[in-house]
């Protein structure tokens, strides 16, 4: 066994990401077949007491199409919206059922962004998952469709498998499709070869990934998935990536699918989510000394750093900070609204605290609720 597959069997603390394709039918509505055996290689794999198991699925939506007499997954966001509302029950019930036959429990988790960006919704999000765990129970975790409006566009819910990864400090990611792993070109080529370990950007920089996904229920592809894994290697997470019919092989550390090495080391920061997984409501423009306080010397954005402020947003909303040039060097989540900053700009915390009052005495965006993005 390779090294890279003996770091699947070791993992004990994993997140498994399965796709719509992979558990319903071609017209929509669940496969109880398919949902079993999916179960089935899930329930062995944490049989023994060793091994934690978070389960990321798609579905709600594809469950949901057949009872509302739908053909095909909705482009307007109202009836995706209606879909996943009927979907998730029939989700989760059917998950509940076949998990009981071997005497395990499931728990719910619906996330948004909002959840996982901001300080105390972050604690908590870990917090759930870690207890529900803890007390031997298996997360069923989907985003929460019903109501969200950004998350629907997630891509299939790769991306946030691999924050969910982040979140839990998983040892192992594994992402489940309908293909066996990422090809050097079309796999339904000819001549074309499976890859089996990408140690960096560098070994695929060649490969050209398709976007659409074979089934037509669910969002992603092939694209999303190798997002999804660059995420969560460059927080310090190993990912498989191979079909959920050799699920089984995956978990066991068997020659299967393609193993992405970890890139970066792990942490806890929920930054991750911040620059992934939030959509900014605005942006503040800095000037020059500006930038260089918040990329070079890591400090907070102080009042007399904008320029300008563009956007609606709230205090607590994410928002884009932008150079002179209009290149965005950061995210990050504001201390108010988008219709108090005009007046403080370019004045110092000292100054606007004498005039305004105490509360005004603090940071725009502070440090640690600020994020780099790469240029």
């Amino acid at each position: 066994m390779s090294g890279a597959r003996q770091a699947v069997v070791d993992a004990r603390r994993i997140v498994v990401k399965v796709g719509s394709s992979s558990l319903t039918t071609a017209a929509g509505g669940l496969d109880a077949d398919r949902v079993d055996a999916l179960v089935d290689v899930l329930a062995k794999a944490r049989s023994g007491g060793e091994k934690e198991i978070v389960l990321v699925s798609s579905g709600a939506i594809a469950a949901g199409l057949a009872p509302l007499g739908l053909r095909r997954r909705p482009k307007d966001l109202a009836r995706q919206q209606a879909a996943a509302s009927v979907g998730q029950g029939l989700l989760v019930a059917r998950y509940t059922a076949s998990f009981a036959r071997y005497g395990v429990r499931v728990g719910q988790v619906l996330l948004t962004t909002d959840d996982t960006s901001r300080r105390a919704h972050y604690r908590n999000a870990y917090r759930t998952l870690d207890q529900l765990l803890a007390m031997g129970a298996l997360p069923v975790v989907n985003e929460n469709d019903t109501v969200a409006t950004d998350e629907i566009r997630f891509g299939d819910n790769d991306r946030l498998a691999a924050l969910v990864a982040h979140l839990v400090r998983a040892d192992l990611l594994v992402l489940l499709s309908d293909v066996d792993g990422l090809y050097d070109g079309d796999p339904s080529l000819p001549g074309t070869t499976r890859i089996e370990e990408v140690r960096g950007p560098a070994d695929i920089a060649h490969v050209s990934i398709g976007s659409a996904g074979k089934a037509g229920v669910g969002t992603g592809g092939m694209v999303t998935k190798v997002e999804a894994a660059r995420i969560a290697a460059a927080a310090g997470v190993p990912v498989v990536l191979t079909s959920a019919s050799q699920a089984a092989d995956a978990l066991s550390g068997r020659e299967t699918g393609t193993f992405f090495h970890a890139t970066g080391k792990r942490s806890a920061d929920r930054l991750l989510w911040l620059q992934h997984a939030s959509t900014p409501q605005g942006h503040l423009v800095l000037d020059e000394g500006a930038v260089r306080a918040v990329t070079e010397r890591g400090s907070s954005l102080l009042p007399a750093g904008i320029a300008a402020v563009e956007g609606d947003f709230t205090a607590g909303d994410p928002v884009e900070l932008r150079d002179a040039d209009g290149r965005a060097v950061a995210r990050g989540l504001v201390n108010f609204d988008a219709k108090e900053l005009p007046r403080l700009l370019g004045r110092s915390t000292r100054e606007l605290a004498r005039e305004l009052g105490p509360e005004y005495e603090r940071e725009v965006v502070h440090r640690d609720d600020l994020v780099l993005l790469q240029g």
